[in-house]
């Protein structure tokens, strides 16, 4: 009976188990250990000379960029080592992250960075202790082909799989910090992208706005002047109107303030500038802020630019004929939840604004979570991480991507 072809291992399989009739992953696994003899001397040879070079020198100018060069040339190794086992072993290892070099503000900065990259060092420890194992692993795949043929698989098998542990406790780089480090970039970006947006809608509204009518107030009054003596009435009636600019001009100016930070949040906290933002919105809203304490200055001015955003859109979108904001805290973490009973159909690819709440959020650690099925009702719910006013955590955030709590 002829025996099924062995389908190749996808990533994150093992594969199948060790045979007495050797298939292909046994023969790649015997090819992999027969080759690590002639790697691990080229890996060793380099990595002592390149160690012994640099940190004899250490005491000169050029040691420390010598010692540099030489981690920087290690991970070249670790680059051609994982290839291998990917290509032999099925291990499927993420690569590590390249060196910062443009962010690292200059030469000595970047020097240091090189210097002290843990992901250099363990590829030079990898390779250090590679070297017997080559001889014994080489040593004895060559033996067993002609004194252990019926057992070598399970040998062989056995040798692999101490590689594959090699590979990735040395070889890989951390995963949680490789996807921290990919996510500050990223919420970096975004944080500076609205600053500047920020920045833009601030300057338009004031040459737009209060500028406009600043401008206009000194020509009536200018005029209001000249006209002074020759016709008083008509003064008159320019200052009247210049007065109402006036009027104009600082609603405007309060309106610009309170879109930057309202007084009203600062001075008495997030359920007093909720309690003000509902009743502006054009559908009855409930406001219940459950807080034994005050956030963070910057917690709290997200939380409520969050909420006054959400019910933005419950006036000009839902359709709502009420509203609810809820806002409490859950240990180490704040909750916002806004619902209506509008008509639903609400998302992050709506046009409403909310990809870039999730946006904003996302870069603090927080969530943003949007319930909202065709016919509604609609469900908000934002979560940030609690800071105490002092600036210190109240204790360690959950990792980001854990999911958003209701309210109990």
């Amino acid at each position: 009976m002829t025996e099924p072809t062995p389908q190749p291992a996808g990533p994150g399989d093992r594969p199948p188990p060790a045979r007495f009739a050797y298939d292909a992953h046994t023969w790649k696994e015997i090819a992999h250990l027969l080759t690590n003899l002639p790697v691990s001397i080229v890996g060793f040879v380099y990595t002592v000379t390149a160690l012994s070079i640099g940190v004899g020198l250490t005491v000169t100018v050029i040691g420390l960029p010598l010692l540099a060069l030489g981690l920087t040339g290690a991970r070249q190794l670790g680059r051609f080592e994982r290839a291998r086992a990917r290509a032999m072993l099925g291990v499927r290892v993420a690569e590590p992250s390249p060196l910062p070099w443009r962010r690292s503000g200059g030469f000595w900065p970047g020097l240091w960075q090189a210097v002290k990259d843990p992901v250099g060092w363990r590829t030079c420890l990898y390779a250090l202790i590679r070297l017997p194992w080559g001889v014994v692993t080489f040593a004895v795949t060559l033996t067993g082909l002609f004194v252990l043929w019926p057992v070598l698989a399970f040998v062989v098998r056995a040798m692999a799989d101490v590689d594959r542990a090699m590979v990735r406790g040395l070889l890989s780089p951390s995963d949680e910090l490789e996807k921290r480090i990919a996510e500050l970039e990223s919420d970096r970006g975004i944080v500076v992208d609205t600053a500047a947006a920020d920045l833009r809608r601030i300057e338009r509204d004031l040459h737009d706005g209060a500028q406009a009518r600043l401008v206009n107030l000194a020509m009536g009054l200018g005029l209001a002047k000249e006209k002074l003596l020759e016709d008083p009435d008509a003064a008159a009636s320019m200052v009247e109107e210049a007065h109402g600019e006036v009027k104009l001009a600082l609603q405007e100016l309060r309106d610009l303030a309170r879109g930057i930070h309202p007084a009203v949040l600062t001075d008495r906290g997030l359920d007093a500038a909720l309690s003000s933002v509902a009743a502006r919105c054009t559908v009855p809203v409930a406001v219940t802020v459950d807080l034994e304490e005050r956030p963070a200055p910057a917690i709290e001015g997200i939380a409520y630019f969050t909420v006054s955003e959400l019910l933005q859109n419950v006036s000009k979108h839902s359709g709502a004929r009420s509203a609810s904001v809820e806002v409490w805290r859950s240990d180490d973490r704040l909750f916002l939840q806004v619902r209506d009973d509008g008509v639903g159909g609400a998302s992050l690819e709506g046009g409403t604004g909310m990809r870039g709440l999730a946006d904003r959020l996302g870069a603090v650690d927080g969530l943003f979570v949007v319930d909202s099925p065709e016919g509604g009702p609609t469900t908000v719910t934002a979560e940030l991480p609690w800071r105490d006013r002092s600036g210190t955590a109240a204790g360690k955030a959950p990792a980001k991507g854990a999911s958003a709590r209701g309210r109990r």
